[in-house]
């Protein structure tokens, strides 16, 4: 250490790859978030950062300790896309690498990693970035990595790090707690605290839906996993896993982190508590379920809830374009349902057309023109659409998020649209339209062009799940409703074309037979 303290370098790469997505590109990550040396250091530093929340936590907690060095190296992500360019990547990590060595000596690394990333020529980016980071540091000096727990974990992840820490709410409202938690454990790794580790992969692929934390199998687990984590286990990570990656490293994974004891009693903990998690989730594999509602049936309930002021408002979710898996945020079918039957007091957001919301930007507020969705979009699930439609609001779309997993946050939305498209003479519907792809899990998003949330009939979200924590104060759970309509990144399992998934693995193999490994 030097007499500022110890020297921690601060990286991360953030990426949860749909396997049938188009490729993540270098553009595409410089878009979202890239921010290198003092430039990563400057933004933690202001008012709203971009950089992860897990990072901000992290930096608290060494700030709240004392005098130390934080060494930014690169910080980049973006978000759920497809394979990664493996030319991108290459570049990324000898850049990462040739960092870490002209830094010189550091105490520790902290890394904020998603975790279930692929590559165009890679199933293991984040495997290969961890091994990439231990080389140019050497086996002793700590590296302490917080992930998604969407993440894919591989055995390579586990070895080449001292701690992993995965989120452990779903929607992912425990970002800047999981790097709290990551730098006081490297408070304690630089006092001279080592670990053991206990991984176990599952033969189940459990569909997105089912892994909320507020209920349900996967929530009984991480919970469970919770009241595990006793001295001398520092941290369980029950890893749920994404399953449009379509990569060998599929399938849960329970994950026991213990202190490492002179008698082997911290080994032995944690050996005995992922064997335990493992049998708990194999017993529950049946409850992973998606239950959708059809198209039909949810345009009839849309049409109802908007002549029916007196009944609750309705939320409905197009869980399988969700941009947050991978998904383009772009389908029509729900639009064009809703449209078709007349729903008014209607809002659907956020609809990413770049084509579409620079026309609205050139026409200006109060244009009326005939509004065409997708007419440059090649991806065969994003059908084109158009109606007469009015431009109502424009935004330049930089928000800060006030509510939800980004929270305190700086997002750019780029060039974006308001639209009402009239379905009657009661109304229509406003469609939020954006030049930069996200999904709906921020209230901004749609309130930065005006709308106000309480009065709607209807709202339709291209979002899974992360939109429940963003979207509460106005609808409660039995207000939501999951459509099954088609997308990239549908949860019912039997329609994914699996070409790389391990197999047999639950549900797609039912008959399946596993037995919990016996750790020692």
């Amino acid at each position: 250490m030097t007499d500022r303290g110890p020297r921690i370098a601060l990286l991360g790469f953030m990426l949860e790859t749909n396997a049938f997505a188009p490729v993540a590109t270098a553009e595409e990550f410089e878009q979202k978030l890239y921010l290198a040396g003092d430039a990563l250091l400057a933004d933690l530093r202001r008012p709203n950062p971009q950089a992860s929340g897990t990072t901000q936590g992290f930096v608290e907690v060494m700030d709240q300790a004392g005098a130390w060095e934080p060494v930014p190296i690169i910080e980049t992500g973006a978000g759920a896309s497809g394979p990664v360019d493996q030319g991108f990547f290459d570049t990324l990590c000898a850049e990462i690498e040739r960092r870490l060595r002209a830094a010189g000596p550091l105490d520790g690394v902290f890394i904020s990693q998603h975790g279930a990333a692929g590559a165009t020529g890679e199933f293991d980016p984040d495997g290969v970035m961890f091994g990439v980071v231990r080389q140019a540091v050497g086996p002793a000096v700590p590296v302490i990595a917080t992930l998604d727990l969407h993440t894919n974990l591989s055995q390579r992840m586990v070895d080449e790090t001292d701690l992993l820490v995965a989120f452990l709410t779903n929607p992912h409202v425990d970002m800047h707690d999981r790097g709290l938690e990551a730098g006081r454990a490297m408070l304690r790794m630089l006092a001279g605290l080592r670990t053991e580790k206990a991984h176990i992969k599952l033969p189940i692929l459990p569909p997105s839906v089912s892994l909320l934390t507020s209920h349900g199998p996967y929530a009984d687990a991480v919970a469970q996993g919770q009241v595990l984590a006793q001295d001398p286990i520092v941290n369980v990570s029950v890893c749920a896993n994404f399953s449009l990656a379509d990569s060998p490293k599929n399938g849960i994974s329970v994950l026991v982190t213990a202190r490492r004891t002179d008698d082997g009693e911290g080994r032995r903990a944690a050996n005995r508590a992922a064997e335990a998690l493992a049998a708990q989730l194999w017993a529950d594999r049946h409850r992973f379920v998606a239950n959708l509602t059809p198209l039909a049936d949810a345009a009839a309930m849309a049409r109802t809830a908007s002549a029916s002021p007196d009944e609750p408002a309705l939320l409905f979710a197009d869980v399988a374009d969700n941009p947050g898996g991978g998904a383009r945020g772009n389908t029509t079918f729900i639009l064009k349902a809703f449209h078709g039957a007349g729903v008014t007091r209607a809002a659907i957001g956020v609809i990413f057309d770049p084509a579409l919301a620079a026309e609205a930007q050139a026409l200006g507020n109060g244009a009326d023109f005939t509004a065409r969705f997708n007419r440059d979009e090649p991806s065969e699930l994003s059908e084109p659409f158009e109606a007469p439609a009015r431009v109502v609001a424009l935004s330049d779309g930089a928000i800060v998020g006030r509510r939800g997993p980004i929270a305190g946050r700086s997002v750019s939305m780029g060039p974006s649209a308001r639209l009402h498209l009239p379905t009657g003479p009661a109304g229509g519907i406003d469609v939020v339209v954006i030049s930069i792809r996200h999904q709906c899990y921020e209230p901004r998003m749609l309130e930065s062009l005006g709308i106000d949330l309480a009065v709607l009939r209807v709202l339709v979200v291209k979002s899974r799940g992360h939109f429940r924590a963003a979207f509460d104060q106005v609808f409660r759970p039995d207000q939501i409703i999951e459509v099954d309509a088609p997308g990239l990144v549908t949860p019912v399992l039997d329609r994914v074309p699996f070409r790389n998934v391990p197999r047999p693995i639950y549900p797609l193999d039912p008959d399946i037979t596993w037995q919990v490994p016996d750790l020692g």
